[in-house]
């Protein structure tokens, strides 16, 4: 069974830091694309970070500077977001774009992260 799962939300500070980490386990291979979106409540989901095969990263020009998409091996990826804002309460959900018989775009179910003092 192919199965994305995202790890780290949680509760911080204003100005605090977390790493958010997403896997891809059972039938997901050829993963090309990974990323991170995120939805506040009442709001679209929109792309955070995103890191290709090749290394390539893309980010909203809202966290340019504070957060860090990496991608530790071929089926997983780190967002690491630092001086969080209130505003950036949302659930994040970690995606990935897969060949494999057909090329298929996978989601994780989100992690929720409050920013809050």
């Amino acid at each position: 069974q192919a199965q994305l799962v995202e790890s780290g939300g949680g509760l911080v500070q204003p100005g605090g830091s977390l790493r958010l980490s997403c896997a891809a386990s059972g039938s997901i291979f050829s993963i090309d694309r990974m990323g991170w979106y995120r939805q506040a409540p009442g709001k679209q989901r929109e792309l955070v970070a995103s890191i290709t095969s090749g290394g390539s990263t893309n980010y909203a020009d809202s966290v340019k500077g504070r957060f860090t998409v990496s991608r530790d091996n071929y089926k997983s990826t780190v967002l690491q977001m630092n001086s969080l804002k209130p505003e950036e309460t949302a659930v994040y959900y970690c995606s990935c774009t897969a060949d494999g018989p057909v090329r298929r775009t996978y989601w994780g179910q989100g992690t929720q992260v409050t920013v809050s003092s």
